[in-house]
């Protein structure tokens, strides 16, 4: 059992969206086999339930508040400086107190996110540290920058630049970076040549027994009606989930309503934006908002869709739904990094036509979508079990562990000395 500082840009809790998803079952497997220490930012609208969960799982919780007026302040002073604007919030000198002090006495940290990681790096840490990257953030951007126009475009094109320079600094001196996917550790690679022999695959998994639809019952969410019913989830203040959706709404379902007639269509997500809630026409088009739980509602959807035209990594929503099996009809950039295999396990079409005659075929032939549902369940049961995706991040504690402990081998440097830090009273934290 190892003394781990495990570094987050968000509380893993709850785990209600693609990253806080990744980041809670990894917090949940290290604490099962170690101590962890957790420290984590807190925003203006944190789930009231996330300090007891996490106290509940973890040795400490250091929560430190980040507010909107500290929010923009510091995005402010980051573009003065230079510095990337996705980072900049999260440059606290508070959390590099707590941390400095933390290492002192642990093993080594765990960082998850490009935010996370710039807080190891000035100055860097006197233990080694291991780092989730997750997707390459720096791609994300530049998907941005060619999707818009105007000074969008040059900002967004700018802090493309600034996070590739910030993933290869932080990746050279982490002891091993993780990418979700190998199409995302390639694209890294591509980037940053000099990162491929120091970043490895750490894939998505998913809860298939909690995604399971033998064991959903109770009353049907969906609104009365006739027509076929069509499901989206994710959260809705998302800039790619709302691009998706609102191409989808234009240009896919009026094809589809011109062979069916009514098809119903559920946007299942927290925090809609404006534009979303203003196009919201039920029962066919119903914009929910944040639900209690998604899987009601997509095991009683005839098809799941994800028509993401940008897009990192493995999307949390397309497993979700696989192991709900429901059949799924995505863009090729929704089913990156899966091995799912097209026309078996998973429909795969890049635009409106392709994407109406996928799911059409579904809607005509119900014993298909079955089967293809069957075979997306039968799929995750089989590749993406969390505690077989999680494998690789345990052979990388026990190797750097076993390097560290090493009377051989130089450490990684010495633990600072100094008394521990007494948080203010707006910063929540309870060792155990």
């Amino acid at each position: 059992m190892a003394e781990i500082v495990f570094l987050a840009h968000r509380p893993p809790w709850p785990p209600d969206k693609g990253d806080k998803i990744r980041s809670w079952n990894l917090l949940r497997h290290l604490a099962a086999r170690h101590r962890v220490r957790l420290g984590a930012f807190a925003d203006d609208h944190s789930d009231p339930s996330t300090t007891e969960v996490l106290f509940g799982l973890c040795a400490e919780v250091f929560l430190r508040p980040l507010g909107r007026m500290r929010t923009v302040g510091r995005m402010a002073l980051g573009l003065v400086r230079g510095r990337p604007l996705s980072i900049a919030p999260w440059a606290d000198r508070a959390m590099r107190r707590w941390l400095r002090d933390r290492l002192a006495r642990a093993d080594l940290a765990f960082a998850f996110s490009g935010q996370s990681a710039a807080l190891l790096l000035d100055p860097p840490p006197a233990r080694p540290w291991l780092l989730d990257l997750v997707d390459c953030d720096s791609e994300k951007w530049r998907d941005y920058a060619r999707a818009v126009r105007g000074p969008h475009r040059l900002l967004f094109a700018r802090e493309a630049e600034r996070v590739l320079e910030l993933e290869r600094r932080a990746v050279a001196a982490a002891a091993q970076s993780f990418l979700v996917s190998g199409a995302e550790a390639a694209l890294l690679a591509a980037r940053a040549p000099e990162t491929a022999a120091r970043i490895a695959v750490l894939e998505n998994g998913v809860d298939a027994a909690f995604f399971d639809p033998a064991v959903i019952s109770g009353p049907d969410p969906w609104p009365e009606g006739p027509g076929p019913r069509l499901v989206f989830t994710g959260v809705m203040d998302y800039p790619p989930n709302v691009d998706a959706v609102l191409w989808f709404v234009d240009t896919v379902l009026p094809r589809l309503r011109a062979e069916f007639g009514p098809v119903r269509f559920a946007v299942v997500g927290a925090r809609p934006t404006a534009a979303l809630s203003a196009r919201a026409a039920p029962p066919e088009l119903l914009i929910t908002g944040r639900v209690a739980d998604v899987r009601p509602w997509l095991v009683r959807a005839d098809v799941a869709v994800a028509p993401l035209r940008i897009a990192r990594g493995v999307q949390n929503k397309v497993l979700e739904a696989m192991a709900m099996a429901r059949p799924v009809v995505a863009t090729p950039r929704a089913a990156e990094g899966l091995h799912a295999l097209p026309e078996r396990e998973i429909l795969l079409a890049d635009d409106p036509a392709g994407l109406a005659a996928a799911i059409a075929e579904l809607l005509r032939a119900p014993q298909r979508a079955r089967a293809l549902g069957a075979a997306a369940r039968a799929y995750v049961r089989r590749r993406h079990d969390w505690a077989a995706t999680l494998a690789p991040l345990d052979r990388a504690i026990s190797a750097l562990l076993e390097r560290e402990r090493d009377p051989l081998r130089p450490r990684a440097g010495q633990p600072r000395r100094g008394p521990p830090r007494v948080p203010r009273p707006a910063e929540r934290w309870r060792p155990r």
